[in-house]
């Protein structure tokens, strides 16, 4: 008979007809310990409660209504239904209380109600009633637990349907109390109906509960389909799970093994290996309280722990794919129940637990946990569920890590293509710069070769005339000196170009050496700045010296010192513009302790651009529009002056910087030497 036919049955055919006409239910406003007497139409309660299932639009309220109609009728203080596990994974427990006895709604209802029960109701249909629970004539043993209990008279009975206990009935009172035949018989004929209404929720949630799976494979599986996103595919296959399952919690760890090659569990051996929170999911109203959680209330994502730091996933891993399912974690023998527990499942707090192995072909890739904060006994249904949630997650994991593996392989070909097609058209652009660096060498060659051809053929041709000229006969005394002078100047030109290159040779190879003597910078540069104003007179050149009242004595080599001002100053006259005036200026200065001479020469001519101040100090190096222009030299001055520089240990440097907005520039060499040697004041 289902539980609609009963229904029906107990309509139209009451088992109660025997029994005394009505009475309305009078509630109870004080509570008392004698015997309290009263009387109560079965038929009447009988009917409220059938009342109360057929207009209940809600199932889940009918037990809670059912209860409060139980309590009033009994008048008592409290009165508990509790509905066996059946297709509902927690034990479903409704409580109600007299509303001047709240104290009777208490928190843990398992526990209270395993209080409650104190034997086995499997075996018996008859009420149990115990007129006080601390009394020591009712067989009860006095626990901590039970003195805490705001009861104490009780009368219980299981509910039987369809020949199998489905529930249990308890009503209590605050005082002791001596339950009576009436309401024993009362409590036994409502137990019927109770049953059935027992069995009506337990068919409602049996459908909702199959309702939920059949959704939560749905949605997982269009998860799956739709994206490939590993972390929103596995969030929602535990949110969904632990929603499913009504489950205060819910995490999805991942394993990652220190050997990457281990690839499956043997039984004897523990791999080393980290577990990583990778999904998560809270109940709304529940939440462990870990001293990590109280730091941060919202995640435990990205926490890590080692395998060998959890018993349970140790066992978890060892049992593979067989899943560790624990009722309440405080029932276990004393060895289980104190063994090593990562502090991320919360075990106080949360005893029941369900960890499913993520496994594909051998390997456990991670484990799929629920936990509860209240005991509950996990039904075979659920657990082929979980399991077809966690061969889904093993499948999508393996399915992502095989893509990723995919993608690190076709991104990892396409750069190293990108990098030989980067490395050719470097090599392209190498190429050519070869090709324009060997175009401007060979350039520099034939400008070498012409200026060398011109700078040393030119004496020689003079020479050669000169000696020509000096063969004729009868030749005036007059023109035979002046022909001697031009063959004298022409001879000794070729003689100073000859022995520059062999200078340059003789600084670059290292083998000049230096003869430092003790020497008046200031006397050596008078010297040479009146040699210049001579010279300098036809172009209207003037220089300026500025130069310290003091004498500025260094050791160096003068010949060196000499011959590289000479050389700068040569190079001022050449490229300095008519009617202007070339500075030169000589300052003292001490830096971190070092003392120096700074030589500033500076002149008013062409630009120099930035490309040509790059190689203004190579060898046979001649700036733009140079030879166009006839100004003569070799390239060799400036060259000359920088290997003259590092011989005396100094250092130079050029700048050229346009003047206003003319097309001249103001090009400044800035020489400095050091160990001064100061002789004191002139």
């Amino acid at each position: 008979m289902d539980a609609a036919s009963a229904f029906a049955t107990l309509m139209v055919e009451p088992w109660t007809s025997h029994l005394p006409s009505p009475v309305k239910p009078f509630f109870l406003q004080e509570h008392a310990v004698a015997q309290m007497q009263y009387s109560a139409d079965p038929t009447q309660i009988e009917r409220q409660i059938a009342q109360i299932i057929l207009s209940s639009p809600d199932l889940e309220t009918v037990l809670q209504k059912i209860a409060r109609a139980l309590g009033e009728t009994f008048q008592v203080d409290a009165c508990w239904i509790s509905a066996n596990p059946n297709y509902q994974a927690a034990l479903l427990t409704v409580n109600w209380s007299a509303d001047n006895y709240s104290a009777m709604l208490i928190e843990d209802e398992a526990h209270l109600l395993e209080t409650l029960a104190l034997a086995d109701v499997e075996a018996i249909s008859e009420p149990l009633a115990i007129p006080d629970i601390n009394a020591a004539d009712t067989g009860v043993a006095v626990t901590a637990s039970t003195q805490t209990l705001p009861i104490r008279a009780l009368l219980r009975i299981p509910t039987w349907f369809q020949g199998q206990q489905n529930g249990v009935i308890v009503i209590g009172r605050s005082l002791p109390y001596t339950w009576t035949q009436e309401e024993k018989e009362l409590l036994k004929v409502v137990s019927q109906p109770v049953a059935i209404a027992i069995s009506q929720v337990q068919l409602h949630l049996k459908v909702r509960t199959l309702t939920q799976h059949q959704t939560l494979i749905t949605q997982l599986t269009m998860a799956i389909r739709s994206t490939f996103d590993l972390d929103q595919i596995l969030h929602q296959a535990i949110a969904t799970t632990a929603q499913a399952l009504q489950v205060d919690r819910g995490l999805l760890l991942l394993l990652k093994y220190v050997d990457p090659l281990f690839n499956s569990h043997p039984l004897h051996h523990l791999p080393k290996a980290k577990a990583t929170v990778v999904g998560e999911w809270f109940s709304s109203n529940k939440r462990s309280n870990t001293p990590s959680e109280q730091e941060n209330p919202n995640t435990f994502l990205n926490y890590s722990f080692g395998l060998s730091d959890c018993h349970w996933c140790q066992q978890a891993f060892t049992d593979a794919p067989k899943p560790v399912a624990i009722t309440d974690r405080r029932t276990l023998s004393p060895v289980d129940s104190g063994c090593k527990m990562a502090w991320t499942f919360a075990p106080e707090v949360m005893p029941a637990l369900l960890m499913v192995p993520l496994e594909n072909q051998g390997t456990v890739l991670g484990f799929l946990v629920l936990q509860h904060s209240q005991p509950r006994r996990w039904q075979p249904e659920e657990l082929d569920l979980v399991k077809w949630v966690s061969a889904q997650a093993s499948t999508t994991i393996i399915q992502s890590q095989t893509l990723h593996q995919v993608q690190a392989l076709v991104e990892e070909r396409t750069a190293q293509l990108q990098s030989s097609l980067e490395l050719q058209a470097k090599l392209y652009e190498k190429t050519r710069q070869q090709i324009d660096q060997l175009r401007h060498l060979n350039q520099l060659k034939d400008e070498f070769l012409s200026t060398m051809s011109h700078e040393l053929r030119t004496p020689l041709t003079n020479m050669a005339m000169a000696i020509r000229l000096l063969r004729q006969p009868e030749l005036p005394t007059e023109r035979r000196a002046k022909y001697l002078d031009i063959l004298d100047q022409q001879c000794t030109q070729e003689i100073n170009l000859i022995n520059d290159l062999l200078t340059l040779q003789d600084l670059e190879s290292n083998h000049s050496p230096i003869n430092p003597i003790k020497v008046d910078l200031k006397g050596i540069i008078t010297d040479l700045a009146e040699s210049f104003k001579q010279k300098w007179a036809d172009k209207r050149l003037t220089l300026e010296v500025d130069l310290p009242k003091r004498s500025l004595m260094l050791q160096t080599d003068p010949d060196s010192l000499s011959r590289m001002l000479l050389e700068l100053l040569t190079n001022a006259g050449k490229y300095s513009e008519p009617d202007t005036t070339v500075h030169l200026r000589v300052t003292h200065q001490v830096t971190e302790q070092v003392e120096q001479i700074i030589l500033t020469l500076c002149n008013t001519g062409l630009c120099i651009s930035l490309t040509e101040l790059k190689y203004i100090f190579d060898k046979f190096r001649r700036g733009e529009g140079v030879t166009e222009k006839a100004i003569p030299g070799t390239g060799l001055g400036l060259a000359l002056v920088k290997c003259l520089v590092q011989h005396l240990n100094g250092t130079i440097d050029v700048k050229s910087c346009p003047i206003g907005n003319s097309q001249s520039c103001e090009t400044c060499f800035t020489l400095t030497l050091p160990q001064i040697f100061d002789s004191g004041k002139v």
